[in-house]
């Protein structure tokens, strides 16, 4: 598990990100299906249903309790298998603009998964809550038991790391305009 905070701010096409990565000694379909299958979703963050080629899902986060399983909207926005899946949600805590990016090398496969800077202010909260996710997808991929991630040790623990991410994001902004 990366208890040490991993994310970087990155400036993409799409404007600021904050960036995740973690590499699988599996190949990339493997990968893939764990990130776009909603049975293998299911296993370390969320579920969807509806079908994909519509455009769209509604998808269930599954990993913070019962109480907070409420179906949102996923529009897919671009989906290259098995390389790239870019979606766009909206719910009662703001956009969420993802991409997740796939490459293999040697048997390696390496994912980055950006969060597009909507909001700097949620990326306090949304950064530590991404190292929790990976590394639970982490678990997956390794057949272990995700439920070993505690999100108590990711926040608030990485807090202020990513605390200071937003911080220099906002003053970017400030001092451009």
């Amino acid at each position: 598990m990366t208890l040490i905070p991993s994310g970087r701010r990155r400036l993409r096409p799409e404007g600021d990100a904050v960036e995740f990565t973690r590499t699988y000694r599996t190949p990339i379909s493997d990968v893939w299906a764990a990130v776009t299958e909603s049975d293998r979703l299911a296993r370390w963050i969320g579920f969807y249903t509806g079908d994909p080629t519509q455009g769209y899902v509604q998808f269930t986060m599954n990993a913070e309790g019962e109480d907070n399983m409420i179906p949102v909207r996923y529009d897919i926005r671009r989906c290259e298998p098995p390389r790239v899946l870019q979606i766009r949600a909206t719910d009662d805590f703001g956009t969420w603009d993802l991409v997740v990016e796939m490459v293999e090398a040697d048997g390696i496969t390496t994912v980055t998964l950006a969060e597009m800077v909507n909001d700097p202010t949620a990326i306090e909260n949304t950064g530590p809550g991404w190292e929790y996710y990976l590394d639970r997808l982490t678990a997956v991929m390794l057949e272990t038991d995700p439920a070993a991630a505690d999100f108590d040790d990711y926040y608030p623990a990485q807090r202020e790391y990513y605390r200071l991410i937003q911080q220099a994001i906002v003053d970017d902004a400030t001092s451009a305009n």
